[in-house]
C-alpha cells in the first residue's frame, strides 16, 4: 500500500517531527528590569527627601578645616542665630532655661553629646555664653558646628609667601 503526499503529513513525517523538535523549553533567566524600575524611584525619592533631614533653624555655619565628629549617640542640637536667639532642636528657647532644658531632655546622660550649631554673624560673646552655660550645666561633650572647606587653620601653603 502506498502514502500519498497527504498521508506522510498526517502519520508525522519529516515536517511534523520538525516541528516538534522547535519546541521552546521553560525560560529560566530572572527579568531584572521591574527590580531596576523600582530601585530608580527609590533613588530619586531618597535624593529629593535628603536635603529635607537636615536641623530645621537656618543658619549659615562659618567653615573650617575639620572633620566631622564620629559619635555614634544621638546628640542635641542647640543653635544661635545671628541676632543671638537659642534654639533647642527647632524650638526657641530663652537663655536663662537653656541649661535646665537641656538637662531635662538628656535624662541622667551628663555625656549626652551637644551639637552647637552658631551663625557665622553672631557675636562672639552669644556664642561663648551658651557654651559656657551648656558646660556649668554639667554637660562634657560639646561639639562646635561648622562647614568644612573654609579657610586654613594657620599653615602656609606653597603659594603663601613666609612672613619675616
Amino acid at each position: 500500500m502506498a502514502l500519498s503526499a497527504n498521508d506522510a503529513y498526517a502519520a508525522g513525517g519529516r515536517r511534523g517531527r520538525r516541528r516538534r523538535g522547535r519546541q521552546r523549553g521553560t525560560l529560566s533567566e530572572i527579568n531584572v528590569t521591574p527590580l531596576v524600575d523600582v530601585m530608580l524611584v527609590l533613588l530619586i525619592v531618597f535624593m529629593i527627601s535628603a536635603p529635607l533631614l537636615t536641623a530645621g533653624v537656618p543658619l549659615e555655619l562659618p567653615k573650617t578645616e575639620a572633620s566631622a565628629v564620629q559619635d555614634q549617640r544621638e546628640p542635641l542640637s542647640v543653635s544661635i542665630q545671628a541676632d543671638g536667639a537659642v534654639f533647642i532642636g527647632e524650638r526657641p528657647v530663652p537663655f536663662a532655661n537653656l541649661g535646665p532644658q537641656l538637662r531635662e531632655m538628656a535624662g541622667d546622660d551628663a555625656k549626652k553629646p551637644i551639637f552647637v550649631r552658631a551663625d557665622g554673624r553672631a557675636s562672639y560673646a552669644n556664642v561663648a555664653q551658651v557654651m559656657a552655660a551648656l558646660s556649668t550645666s554639667g554637660f562634657t561633650s560639646i561639639n562646635l558646628i561648622t562647614d568644612t572647606g573654609g579657610p586654613s587653620s594657620g599653615a602656609q601653603t606653597e603659594t603663601e609667601p613666609a612672613a619675616p
